[in-house]
Protein backbone atom coordinates (compact mmCIF):
# COMPACT_ATOMS: atom_id res chain seq x y z
CA UNK A 1 0.00 0.00 0.00
CA UNK A 2 1.00 3.33 -1.08
CA UNK A 3 2.62 5.24 2.10
CA UNK A 4 0.95 8.45 1.27
CA UNK A 5 -2.47 7.17 0.68
CA UNK A 6 -1.90 5.58 4.12
CA UNK A 7 -1.21 8.68 5.78
CA UNK A 8 -4.04 10.38 4.23
CA UNK A 9 -6.46 7.81 4.99
CA UNK A 10 -5.14 8.22 8.71
CA UNK A 11 -5.53 11.71 8.58
CA UNK A 12 -9.00 11.37 7.56
CA UNK A 13 -9.95 9.17 10.29
CA UNK A 14 -8.80 12.16 13.01
CA UNK A 15 -11.53 14.45 11.79
CA UNK A 16 -13.68 12.91 14.26
CA UNK A 17 -16.79 15.21 14.54
CA UNK A 18 -19.13 14.10 11.69
CA UNK A 19 -20.35 11.10 11.33
CA UNK A 20 -17.99 8.08 10.12
CA UNK A 21 -20.47 6.88 7.69
CA UNK A 22 -20.70 9.46 6.19
CA UNK A 23 -16.85 9.79 5.64
CA UNK A 24 -16.62 5.76 4.64
CA UNK A 25 -19.59 6.63 1.70
CA UNK A 26 -17.19 9.32 0.49
CA UNK A 27 -13.83 7.39 0.73
CA UNK A 28 -16.16 4.34 -1.22
CA UNK A 29 -17.38 6.56 -3.85
CA UNK A 30 -13.99 8.11 -4.40
CA UNK A 31 -11.99 5.04 -4.29
CA UNK A 32 -9.38 6.34 -1.95
CA UNK A 33 -8.04 8.79 0.91
CA UNK A 34 -5.62 10.26 -1.59
CA UNK A 35 -8.59 11.25 -4.51
CA UNK A 36 -10.60 12.78 -1.49
CA UNK A 37 -7.68 15.06 -0.14
CA UNK A 38 -6.62 16.20 -3.60
CA UNK A 39 -10.05 16.62 -5.05
CA UNK A 40 -11.37 18.53 -1.49
CA UNK A 41 -12.13 21.81 -3.04
CA UNK A 42 -14.12 19.73 -5.95
CA UNK A 43 -16.39 17.54 -3.81
CA UNK A 44 -19.94 19.67 -3.38
CA UNK A 45 -19.60 19.55 -7.70
CA UNK A 46 -18.62 15.73 -8.12
CA UNK A 47 -20.83 14.30 -5.09
CA UNK A 48 -23.25 17.35 -4.27
CA UNK A 49 -24.64 15.55 -1.40
CA UNK A 50 -21.88 15.55 0.40
CA UNK A 51 -21.60 17.09 4.18
CA UNK A 52 -21.02 20.48 4.48
CA UNK A 53 -19.52 19.82 8.02
CA UNK A 54 -16.96 17.32 6.24
CA UNK A 55 -16.31 19.82 3.19
CA UNK A 56 -15.40 22.28 6.08
CA UNK A 57 -12.97 19.74 7.95
CA UNK A 58 -10.93 19.29 4.91
CA UNK A 59 -10.03 22.64 4.59
CA UNK A 60 -7.67 22.68 6.57
CA UNK A 61 -6.02 19.16 7.27
CA UNK A 62 -2.53 20.55 8.84
CA UNK A 63 -2.83 19.29 12.60
CA UNK A 64 -4.39 15.67 11.39
CA UNK A 65 -1.41 15.13 8.73
CA UNK A 66 0.98 15.67 11.52
CA UNK A 67 -0.72 13.42 13.92
CA UNK A 68 -1.10 10.85 10.65
CA UNK A 69 3.02 11.16 10.06
CA UNK A 70 3.95 10.94 13.90
CA UNK A 71 1.88 7.79 14.22
CA UNK A 72 2.87 6.54 10.39
CA UNK A 73 6.60 6.69 11.79
CA UNK A 74 6.17 5.18 15.53
CA UNK A 75 4.24 1.91 13.46
CA UNK A 76 7.38 1.69 11.31
CA UNK A 77 9.50 1.41 14.53
CA UNK A 78 7.66 -0.77 16.54
CA UNK A 79 6.44 -3.48 13.41
CA UNK A 80 2.77 -2.12 13.63
CA UNK A 81 1.02 -2.65 10.56
CA UNK A 82 -1.44 -0.06 9.44
CA UNK A 83 -3.85 -1.64 7.22
CA UNK A 84 -6.42 0.97 5.44
CA UNK A 85 -9.80 -0.56 3.39
CA UNK A 86 -8.12 -0.56 -0.02
CA UNK A 87 -5.59 -3.16 1.44
CA UNK A 88 -5.77 -6.61 0.70
CA UNK A 89 -5.41 -7.53 4.68
CA UNK A 90 -8.23 -5.90 5.62
CA UNK A 91 -10.56 -7.70 7.29
CA UNK A 92 -13.06 -8.40 3.87
CA UNK A 93 -16.56 -9.39 6.19
CA UNK A 94 -15.47 -6.10 8.17
CA UNK A 95 -15.27 -4.38 4.61
CA UNK A 96 -18.89 -4.90 3.70
CA UNK A 97 -20.34 -3.54 7.35
CA UNK A 98 -21.29 0.25 6.92
CA UNK A 99 -19.60 2.23 9.90
CA UNK A 100 -16.48 0.06 9.51
CA UNK A 101 -13.18 2.18 10.20
CA UNK A 102 -11.21 3.22 7.05
CA UNK A 103 -8.04 2.41 9.18
CA UNK A 104 -6.97 -0.80 11.60
CA UNK A 105 -3.65 -1.09 13.44
CA UNK A 106 -1.94 -4.44 13.75
CA UNK A 107 0.64 -6.63 15.42
CA UNK A 108 0.37 -10.71 14.61
CA UNK A 109 1.28 -13.47 12.13
CA UNK A 110 -2.88 -14.44 11.42
CA UNK A 111 -4.80 -13.71 8.19
CA UNK A 112 -7.60 -11.58 9.05
CA UNK A 113 -9.31 -13.42 5.97
CA UNK A 114 -9.33 -16.81 6.93
CA UNK A 115 -11.75 -19.18 6.27
CA UNK A 116 -13.77 -19.68 9.01
CA UNK A 117 -14.10 -17.03 11.55
CA UNK A 118 -15.75 -16.29 14.66
CA UNK A 119 -15.79 -14.69 17.92
CA UNK A 120 -16.56 -15.72 20.98
CA UNK A 121 -18.22 -12.90 23.82
CA UNK A 122 -19.54 -12.85 27.51
CA UNK A 123 -19.49 -11.34 31.06
CA UNK A 124 -16.13 -10.13 32.43
CA UNK A 125 -17.52 -12.34 35.86
CA UNK A 126 -17.16 -15.46 33.52
CA UNK A 127 -18.14 -18.23 36.21
CA UNK A 128 -16.60 -22.07 36.62
CA UNK A 129 -19.53 -23.03 34.19
CA UNK A 130 -18.67 -20.30 31.72
CA UNK A 131 -14.73 -21.80 31.42
CA UNK A 132 -15.90 -25.15 31.07
CA UNK A 133 -18.11 -24.49 28.52
CA UNK A 134 -15.45 -22.28 26.40
CA UNK A 135 -13.13 -25.44 27.12
CA UNK A 136 -15.17 -28.08 25.58
CA UNK A 137 -16.24 -25.42 22.73
CA UNK A 138 -13.28 -25.08 21.76
CA UNK A 139 -11.74 -28.65 22.25
CA UNK A 140 -14.78 -30.04 19.98
CA UNK A 141 -14.41 -27.71 17.67
CA UNK A 142 -11.01 -28.08 17.00
CA UNK A 143 -11.09 -31.76 16.83
CA UNK A 144 -13.87 -31.15 13.74
CA UNK A 145 -12.58 -27.86 12.09
CA UNK A 146 -8.97 -27.25 12.90
CA UNK A 147 -8.56 -24.01 10.29
CA UNK A 148 -11.34 -21.36 12.54
CA UNK A 149 -10.03 -17.75 13.24
CA UNK A 150 -11.43 -16.89 17.23
CA UNK A 151 -11.75 -13.15 18.02
CA UNK A 152 -12.63 -11.79 21.66
CA UNK A 153 -11.67 -8.55 23.21
CA UNK A 154 -8.92 -9.40 25.87
CA UNK A 155 -11.27 -8.11 28.91
CA UNK A 156 -11.83 -10.21 32.14
CA UNK A 157 -13.48 -13.10 32.01
CA UNK A 158 -15.04 -15.05 28.61
CA UNK A 159 -12.48 -12.65 26.57
CA UNK A 160 -9.65 -14.21 28.21
CA UNK A 161 -10.32 -17.54 28.65
CA UNK A 162 -11.29 -17.89 24.67
CA UNK A 163 -8.21 -16.10 24.21
CA UNK A 164 -6.22 -18.68 26.40
CA UNK A 165 -8.60 -21.92 25.08
CA UNK A 166 -7.67 -20.89 21.73
CA UNK A 167 -3.43 -20.50 22.00
CA UNK A 168 -4.24 -23.99 24.24
CA UNK A 169 -5.83 -26.08 21.04
CA UNK A 170 -3.50 -24.48 18.87
CA UNK A 171 -6.10 -22.29 17.05
CA UNK A 172 -4.55 -18.85 16.20
CA UNK A 173 -6.53 -15.98 17.93
CA UNK A 174 -6.83 -12.11 17.67
CA UNK A 175 -7.84 -9.87 20.33
CA UNK A 176 -9.85 -6.77 19.16
CA UNK A 177 -8.64 -3.95 21.51
CA UNK A 178 -9.99 -0.88 22.79
CA UNK A 179 -7.16 1.64 22.81
CA UNK A 180 -3.76 2.06 21.13
CA UNK A 181 -1.24 -0.57 20.47
CA UNK A 182 0.93 1.02 22.50
CA UNK A 183 -0.15 -0.66 25.94
CA UNK A 184 -2.52 -3.28 26.80
CA UNK A 185 -5.31 -2.96 29.04
CA UNK A 186 -5.98 -5.28 31.21
CA UNK A 187 -2.03 -5.46 32.41
CA UNK A 188 -2.41 -9.07 33.86
CA UNK A 189 -2.98 -10.16 30.51
CA UNK A 190 0.32 -9.02 29.04
CA UNK A 191 1.45 -12.73 28.77
CA UNK A 192 -1.55 -14.02 26.81
CA UNK A 193 -0.94 -10.98 24.45
CA UNK A 194 2.32 -11.61 23.61
CA UNK A 195 2.01 -15.18 22.96
CA UNK A 196 -0.81 -14.34 20.61
CA UNK A 197 1.84 -11.98 19.10
CA UNK A 198 3.22 -15.52 17.14
CA UNK A 199 -0.28 -17.05 17.15
CA UNK A 200 -3.11 -14.82 16.65
CA UNK A 201 -2.68 -10.94 16.96
CA UNK A 202 -3.83 -7.57 18.13
CA UNK A 203 -5.95 -5.56 16.13
CA UNK A 204 -7.33 -1.81 16.98
CA UNK A 205 -8.75 1.18 14.97
CA UNK A 206 -7.03 3.74 17.27
CA UNK A 207 -3.52 6.00 17.04
CA UNK A 208 -1.23 5.09 20.12
CA UNK A 209 -1.44 7.08 23.22
CA UNK A 210 -5.24 6.73 22.87
CA UNK A 211 -6.70 5.38 26.49
CA UNK A 212 -9.05 2.49 27.19
CA UNK A 213 -12.15 4.70 27.42
CA UNK A 214 -15.61 3.18 28.18
CA UNK A 215 -17.11 4.60 24.58
CA UNK A 216 -14.03 2.92 22.98
CA UNK A 217 -15.16 -0.54 24.50
CA UNK A 218 -18.39 -0.30 22.57
CA UNK A 219 -17.41 0.93 19.90
CA UNK A 220 -14.68 -2.03 19.20
CA UNK A 221 -17.54 -4.44 19.22
CA UNK A 222 -18.76 -3.68 15.71
CA UNK A 223 -15.11 -4.91 14.74
CA UNK A 224 -15.59 -8.12 16.80
CA UNK A 225 -18.85 -8.45 15.12
CA UNK A 226 -18.12 -7.42 11.61
CA UNK A 227 -14.88 -9.06 10.93
CA UNK A 228 -16.58 -12.67 12.01
CA UNK A 229 -18.66 -15.04 10.25
CA UNK A 230 -20.43 -16.30 13.53
CA UNK A 231 -21.00 -14.48 16.99
CA UNK A 232 -21.01 -16.80 20.02
CA UNK A 233 -21.86 -15.65 23.72
CA UNK A 234 -21.32 -17.86 26.90
CA UNK A 235 -22.44 -16.04 29.63
CA UNK A 236 -23.89 -12.98 29.79
CA UNK A 237 -26.06 -10.95 32.64
CA UNK A 238 -29.50 -9.34 31.49
CA UNK A 239 -27.38 -6.50 30.26
CA UNK A 240 -23.62 -6.45 29.19
CA UNK A 241 -20.80 -5.79 26.35
CA UNK A 242 -21.75 -8.95 24.72
CA UNK A 243 -25.08 -8.67 24.12
CA UNK A 244 -24.09 -5.42 22.09
CA UNK A 245 -22.15 -7.47 19.91
CA UNK A 246 -25.14 -10.22 19.10
CA UNK A 247 -26.77 -7.66 18.45
CA UNK A 248 -24.30 -5.89 15.86
CA UNK A 249 -23.94 -9.13 14.59
CA UNK A 250 -27.52 -9.79 13.75
CA UNK A 251 -27.50 -6.42 12.44
CA UNK A 252 -24.70 -7.41 10.09
CA UNK A 253 -26.48 -10.34 9.09
CA UNK A 254 -23.99 -13.05 11.18
CA UNK A 255 -25.29 -15.63 12.98
CA UNK A 256 -25.61 -15.40 16.34
CA UNK A 257 -25.57 -18.39 18.82
CA UNK A 258 -26.00 -18.91 22.76
CA UNK A 259 -25.09 -21.34 25.49
CA UNK A 260 -28.04 -21.65 28.05
CA UNK A 261 -27.70 -21.61 31.67
CA UNK A 262 -30.31 -21.97 34.83
CA UNK A 263 -32.89 -20.44 34.91
CA UNK A 264 -31.61 -18.56 38.39
CA UNK A 265 -28.16 -17.65 37.57
CA UNK A 266 -27.83 -14.41 37.36
CA UNK A 267 -24.74 -14.64 34.44
CA UNK A 268 -26.91 -16.66 32.48
CA UNK A 269 -30.19 -14.04 32.34
CA UNK A 270 -28.42 -12.58 28.99
CA UNK A 271 -28.20 -16.00 27.31
CA UNK A 272 -31.49 -17.53 28.09
CA UNK A 273 -33.54 -13.83 27.62
CA UNK A 274 -31.38 -13.53 23.75
CA UNK A 275 -32.70 -17.35 23.04
CA UNK A 276 -36.36 -16.84 24.34
CA UNK A 277 -36.48 -13.86 22.40
CA UNK A 278 -34.99 -15.32 19.06
CA UNK A 279 -32.30 -12.86 19.35
CA UNK A 280 -29.58 -16.26 19.01
CA UNK A 281 -29.55 -19.79 18.00
CA UNK A 282 -29.22 -22.16 21.62
CA UNK A 283 -26.38 -24.26 21.19
CA UNK A 284 -25.06 -27.00 23.20
CA UNK A 285 -21.80 -28.21 21.77
CA UNK A 286 -19.66 -27.54 18.85
CA UNK A 287 -21.19 -30.47 16.86
CA UNK A 288 -24.41 -28.35 17.20
CA UNK A 289 -22.83 -25.41 16.18
CA UNK A 290 -20.87 -27.06 13.29
CA UNK A 291 -24.43 -28.32 11.76
CA UNK A 292 -26.11 -25.16 11.90
CA UNK A 293 -23.39 -23.09 10.08
CA UNK A 294 -22.58 -26.09 7.78
CA UNK A 295 -19.55 -26.82 8.37
CA UNK A 296 -19.60 -30.46 8.46
CA UNK A 297 -17.40 -30.15 5.33
CA UNK A 298 -14.65 -29.47 7.84
CA UNK A 299 -14.90 -32.42 9.99
CA UNK A 300 -15.39 -34.98 6.87
CA UNK A 301 -11.77 -33.49 5.90
CA UNK A 302 -10.77 -33.93 9.86
CA UNK A 303 -12.04 -37.62 9.73
CA UNK A 304 -10.68 -38.59 6.26
CA UNK A 305 -6.74 -37.08 7.60
CA UNK A 306 -7.65 -38.78 10.79
CA UNK A 307 -7.64 -42.18 9.12
CA UNK A 308 -4.28 -41.50 6.94
CA UNK A 309 -6.48 -41.13 3.48
CA UNK A 310 -6.06 -37.22 2.72
CA UNK A 311 -3.88 -38.14 -0.19
CA UNK A 312 -5.46 -40.28 -1.36
CA UNK A 313 -8.69 -37.78 -2.18
CA UNK A 314 -6.70 -36.08 -4.72
CA UNK A 315 -5.44 -36.98 -8.01
CA UNK A 316 -1.18 -37.41 -8.36
CA UNK A 317 0.81 -34.39 -7.79
CA UNK A 318 4.10 -33.05 -9.13
CA UNK A 319 6.61 -32.38 -6.65
CA UNK A 320 5.81 -28.78 -6.86
CA UNK A 321 2.38 -29.05 -6.48
CA UNK A 322 2.96 -31.51 -3.75
CA UNK A 323 5.14 -28.78 -2.24
CA UNK A 324 2.16 -26.39 -1.96
CA UNK A 325 -0.18 -28.86 -0.56
CA UNK A 326 2.41 -29.90 2.42
CA UNK A 327 2.41 -25.82 2.66
CA UNK A 328 -1.22 -25.50 2.84
CA UNK A 329 -1.55 -28.53 4.89
CA UNK A 330 1.17 -27.14 7.66
CA UNK A 331 -0.85 -23.86 7.72
CA UNK A 332 -3.82 -23.79 5.34
CA UNK A 333 -5.51 -20.09 3.73
CA UNK A 334 -2.53 -18.80 2.54
CA UNK A 335 -1.75 -15.47 0.14
CA UNK A 336 0.09 -16.51 -3.15
CA UNK A 337 3.45 -14.46 -1.63
CA UNK A 338 3.54 -16.23 1.58
CA UNK A 339 3.27 -19.67 -0.44
CA UNK A 340 5.97 -18.56 -2.62
CA UNK A 341 7.97 -18.10 0.53
CA UNK A 342 6.90 -21.07 2.41
CA UNK A 343 7.47 -22.86 -0.75
CA UNK A 344 11.06 -21.30 -2.75
CA UNK A 345 8.82 -21.27 -5.71
CA UNK A 346 8.74 -18.14 -7.53
CA UNK A 347 5.08 -16.35 -7.79
CA UNK A 348 4.70 -16.89 -11.55
CA UNK A 349 5.06 -20.58 -11.60
CA UNK A 350 3.40 -20.54 -8.28
CA UNK A 351 0.33 -18.68 -9.80
CA UNK A 352 0.31 -21.45 -12.63
CA UNK A 353 0.30 -24.26 -10.48
CA UNK A 354 -2.38 -23.07 -8.32
CA UNK A 355 -4.81 -22.47 -10.82
CA UNK A 356 -3.92 -26.35 -12.12
CA UNK A 357 -4.47 -27.45 -9.00
CA UNK A 358 -7.91 -25.45 -8.78
CA UNK A 359 -8.36 -27.73 -11.69
CA UNK A 360 -7.77 -30.96 -10.08
CA UNK A 361 -9.94 -29.84 -6.87
CA UNK A 362 -7.18 -29.67 -4.63
CA UNK A 363 -7.02 -26.38 -4.19
CA UNK A 364 -9.65 -22.95 -4.10
CA UNK A 365 -9.95 -19.18 -4.24
CA UNK A 366 -11.01 -17.47 -1.15
CA UNK A 367 -12.55 -14.47 -0.98
CA UNK A 368 -9.55 -12.44 0.20
CA UNK A 369 -7.24 -13.41 -2.32
CA UNK A 370 -5.90 -16.25 -0.49
CA UNK A 371 -5.74 -20.37 -1.18
CA UNK A 372 -7.62 -23.26 0.93
CA UNK A 373 -6.61 -26.87 1.16
CA UNK A 374 -9.57 -28.95 -0.34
Amino acid sequence: MNEQETIYTMALTRMNYFNLAGLLQLYRELGSATAIIENREHLKEMIPEVSPRLLSGLKDLGDAMKRAETEWEYDQRYGIQVITMNDSRYPQRLKECEDAPLVLFYMGTADLNQQRVINIVGTRHCTAYGQDVIRRFVQELKQRCPQVLIVSGMAYGVDIHAHREALQNGYETVAVLAHGLDYLYPQQHKATAKEMLTQGGLLTEHFTQTNAEKMNFVRRNRIVAGMSDACILVESAARGGGLITCRLSREYNRDVFAFPGRTNDRYSEGCNNLIRDNGAALINSAEDFIHAMGWEEDAALVKAQQQGIERSLFPELSPDETAVFEALKKQNDQPVNRLAVNTNIPVGRLTSLLFEMEMKGVVRTLAGGGYHLM
